[in-house]
């Protein structure tokens, strides 16, 4: 968190962008094998794994999972330390998130105080009633990644008449430290907590000593929650399932004498992480791999709060582990170390860090954490920030040197924002407790508000951000190996069109075809496998008004997918109306490229025919 402050029977995506909530049955559990996901085709649900530095599915292809921290209802009392309510919330929010929000994958938070609210005792109740909200989201089609979240350790070091509150651990592991009484002292941000609140800095160490045995009890709850899941879940639901977050956002405490922060990784922090992967194999989780986050202030970008880290003597990760980051942007945040607003390639060293970081591990990357707050003094960032950070996710290159060095634009990177919290500004949270706290609007934690969605009046879904920002064009699937990616979502400041990326005059029937719309481009060299390679087009890409420029066709309109047919749409799997554009090639090490838009109405033929010319020669110069 930044240091501040479902799947539905039956689906109508209404044309202002809204998903109805209420009023849907409630869900019961059920042995019963699970039926196919709706819309599914033959190359659909294979599991994920990590090949060659990047995620990769069954059919060989790469893989980018783009969505959403599901959710901070989890840190609240209120539902139980559930995400949701209820199942049928779950596959309302599903719903939502897929068709709304453009996700295809979400993380997924889960809470070691209501697992083992009694030492020793995991409650079973409560891991089925997780393992089915998981499953709506499975059944949506949208992969899913356990995290045992925690903040400050725990809500129970807190006094119900504090400032601030955690989350995580439970009553019984915060009692047995008999830590001090929490103060931060003169604290703006809840985070600071993080290194001057006295009990927190001890009981986070005392947790990484393992200390009154607190380690030990939550890998044995993990371990349970592991078999659990596995347990309930169907083969093809658990192929859904992407691995697990063993620990959010870590850090020491406080270091040791003669510790440093790279020292505490290598010397506690790895060892743990070793000791989840063996909780994972020993569950039945061999093949998938532990999703690992390093010291959360490796990658603060205020040079006073940076501490050296990133797992760097972990040696080669593999595809046992992923590296797992967050990034905030703590300057935008403050309100005082940076002016104005986020402009093009503001972040693109800070994700490129991220790359190359996972690229010397020899693994995958997912940058778990990312947003910006939606109201208070600095939500007017927001937008800028948010765009900035999805284009430093789609590319390492800033888009005014796009399409001149496209070569170095780097993999696409996978990432979940957040947050996606369908109570956002509708809690009913007590406060630590406290009946004369209680907390309503924004995310009730902490005084954060970052959730991407909303319900309104009516119980309908609705987004809280451009959807143009949200619903991107990303190369969730593709038939080898990425090279460079790009998209202009041409999203909104106010009134304001963001346009970071033009296509430049050196290619005029290019720039005449997009015009004022939005665009991707995507280059890859093909691989050895028969699977298509897939875009996820956003909702307000409908087929009249999208056109494809490809070496494997030109096409306005695409028409259905067929395997015969190379340039294609199709509904994404999960039946909730999302959809995704499918090019398919014949061979294998070949150089391709798309473009896709919907800047043209009814392109002539003569225009297309142009600006595949222009764009098969700028690739072959440039590739």
């Amino acid at each position: 968190m930044p240091k501040i402050r479902t799947r539905l029977l039956a689906v109508l995506v209404v044309l202002c962008g809204s998903l109805t909530v209420a009023g849907l049955p409630p869900a019961t559990a059920s042995t019963a094998p699970a039926p196919a996901v709706p819309d599914s085709l033959w190359f659909d649900g294979a599991p994920l794994t990590v090949r060659n530095g990047r995620f990769t599915d069954g059919q060989g292809r790469e893989i980018v999972l783009r969505g959403y921290n599901v959710s901070g209802e989890t840190k609240l009392a209120e539902n139980g330390g559930l995400p949701f309510a209820s199942a049928a919330d779950a596959r309302a929010s599903a719903t939502a998130l897929r068709a709304l929000g453009g996700g295809n994958a979400v993380r997924f938070l889960l809470s070691w105080a209501h697992a083992e609210p009694v030492r020793g005792q995991v409650d079973t109740a409560y891991l089925t009633a997780a393992t089915e909200q998981m499953r709506a989201f499975l059944d949506a089609g949208i992969r899913v990644l356990p995290d045992f979240h925690q903040d400050l350790y725990s809500r129970y070091l807190f006094d119900t008449g504090s400032w601030y509150t955690g989350d995580g651990a439970p009553e019984w592991a915060a009692d047995a430290g008999g830590y001090p009484k929490e103060n931060c002292g003169i604290c703006l941000f809840w985070g600071q907590n993080i290194t001057q609140n006295a009990a927190v800095q001890q009981a986070q160490s005392d947790f990484w000593h393992n200390a009154h045995g607190l380690q030990d009890a939550f890998l044995a709850t993990a371990g349970t929650t592991l078999a659990h899941l596995r347990q309930h879940l169907s083969a093809e639901e658990f192929a859904g399932i992407a691995g697990f977050d063993p620990y959010n956002e870590p850090y020491a405490g406080r270091y040791d004498s003669g510790q440093t922060s790279r020292t505490w990784e290598r010397d506690l922090l790895w060892p743990f992480y070793a000791e989840f992967r063996a909780r994972m194999d020993a569950a039945g989780w061999q093949d998938k791999p532990a999703f690992v986050e390093p010291n959360l202030f490796w990658n603060a970008n205020i040079s006073a709060q940076r501490q050296e880290g990133g797992l760097l003597d972990a040696g080669t990760l593999g595809p046992g582990y992923v590296f797992n980051t967050h990034f905030y942007d703590q300057k935008a945040i403050s309100g005082i170390l940076m002016w104005g607003k986020a402009t093009d390639g503001r972040y693109a060293s800070d994700f490129a860090a991220v790359r190359d970081r996972a690229f010397a591990a020899g693994t995958a990357a997912l940058v778990g954490e990312f947003g910006h707050p939606l109201s208070g003094t600095v939500s007017d960032k927001a937008p800028t920030v948010l765009k900035a950070m999805y284009q430093a996710l789609d590319s390492r290159l800033p888009g005014a040197g796009w399409w001149t060095n496209p070569a170095s634009s780097g993999p696409v990177l996978s990432g979940t924002q957040w947050q996606w919290d369908l109570y956002s500004g509708r809690h009913r949270e007590l406060m630590n407790g406290n009946p004369g706290k209680v907390r309503t609007a924004g995310d009730a934690w902490n005084d954060e508000d970052l959730s991407a969605v909303r319900l309104d009046d009516s119980g309908n879904a609705v987004l809280r951000q451009d959807a143009r920002l949200l619903d991107r064009v990303y190369p969730s699937a593709t038939a080898g190996t990425a090279l460079a990616f790009t998209y202009e979502d041409r999203s909104r400041d106010g009134s304001a069109t963001l346009t970071w990326n033009p296509v430049p005059a050196s290619l005029p029937n290019v720039a005449k075809l997009v015009g004022t719309g939005r665009y991707g481009v995507l280059v890859w060299r093909s691989g050895d496998g028969t699977a298509p390679t897939e875009l996820h087009l956003p909702a307000s890409f409908s087929a009249p008004a999208t056109t494809v420029v490809s070496d494997l066709g030109t096409v306005h309109a695409p028409p259905p997918y067929t395997a015969a047919t190379p340039v294609g749409a199709a509904p994404e799997a999960g039946g909730t109306g999302a959809r995704r554009l499918l090019l398919t090639d014949a061979d294998s090490g070949a150089l391709h490229y798309a473009l896709v838009t919907d800047g043209a109405a009814a392109p002539a033929a003569e225009l297309l025919s142009a600006s595949r010319a222009e764009l098969a020669a700028w690739a072959a110069a440039r590739f």
